[in-house]
């Protein structure tokens, strides 16, 4: 099922739809500010760009996937995107030593991550409508989760190679139709009451959830940053394992049904057996067989630890707000 075109946040998410409805033949160089990581405009007009090559546009000719124009304006955001990317995770590179191995300087990124713990909200003071706020926001990633790594699969050789399409199998339901996580998740979805079609909360994405999933498409798309494709993947299944276990728990705190906790407890063994191919399996021996790609494996670690740290104070602010809003004065 393809996505729907969600509603214009400002000029730039309604001038690409409008080009992708054959509205616009074409647009001018697109003015974007300093950082269009929190932007919210420039974050929905970008993953509207990137969903060409996933499952596509509701209403939108798939021809317009490779179209020279559509193009154009996808790599303006990208580079502006990665730009901001780059200056984000400067300080977290910082904290590694270059003289380490590859799995030690991962393990280095990793110990130092200091991002709050969002998965603590649900599992101990979320109410049900936060809950499902979370799922929401999460399902603009988890509903195609692991498609983006996909691509990675052809760019790589070896060991990796091998490690990846493993990882992938397991992602993709282990050769099972009713194991896919991306069907697991709908199904949680579905359980508990939000939407569970494809792109359903693009409405209410935020530019820090948009965000997530837009790193991934753009490591993902590009054979140039297939290292740090890897170096994402690396650092999302070793943060994933005791969240999962947490938010499980908060499920079955609310006494939410059965298929919200079930996603939940899929990841909490599979992600810590994950980790583990992901770094020692894949980063490790694609460095040794691609000295070059270490820098992008590492810019791929900080970015997922950076843009979750984003995320997750996103999510506590505004749900902390909102308690403060219920305290009577």
């Amino acid at each position: 099922m393809s996505a729907p075109l969600p509603g214009a946040r400002a000029p730039l998410s309604e001038l690409v739809p409008a080009m992708l409805r054959g509205e616009a033949h074409s647009l001018a160089p697109l003015r974007t500010g300093d950082d269009v990581i929190p932007d919210e405009d420039a974050q929905l007009a970008l993953w509207l760009l990137l969903e060409l090559h996933h499952r596509g546009l509701r209403g939108v000719d798939p021809e317009l996937e490779w179209d020279p124009q559509v193009i154009r304006v996808r790599r303006e955001l990208e580079e502006a995107h990665l730009a901001a990317l780059r200056e984000l995770v400067r300080d977290r590179l910082a904290l590694v030593d270059p003289d380490e191995d590859p799995a030690r300087q991962i393990a280095t990124l990793l110990a130092q991550d200091d991002g709050p713990s969002v998965a603590d909200s649900p599992a101990r003071r979320a109410d049900e409508e936060q809950f499902r706020d979370f799922l929401r926001q999460r399902s603009i990633y988890h509903l195609k989760e692991s498609d983006p790594q996909a691509f990675v699969v052809p760019r790589l050789d070896g060991p990796a190679k091998v490690a990846l399409a493993e990882l992938q199998y397991d992602e993709f339901g282990a050769g099972r139709p009713a194991g896919l996580h991306s069907l697991l998740f709908a199904q949680a979805l579905q359980a508990c009451g939000p939407d569970p079609s494809y792109g359903a909360h693009l409405d209410q994405a935020r530019a820090s959830t948009l965000a997530v999933s837009t790193t991934m498409s753009i490591f993902g798309l590009h054979r140039r940053w297939r290292g740090a494709a890897m170096g994402h993947l690396a650092a999302f299944e070793s943060t994933s394992s005791v969240p999962c276990r947490r938010i499980a728990a908060g499920a079955r705190r609310l006494g939410l049904p059965d298929a919200v906790a079930a996603y939940y407890d899929e990841h909490v063994e599979a992600d810590a057996v994950h980790e583990q191919l992901a770094v020692h399996g894949i980063c490790v021996p694609m460095v040794a067989a691609e000295p070059e790609l270490r820098a992008d494996v590492l810019l791929g670690v900080a970015a997922c630890l950076e843009l979750d740290a984003l995320a997750g104070r996103e999510q506590l602010d505004l749900w902390q707000a909102g308690a403060a809003e219920q305290v009577p004065a």
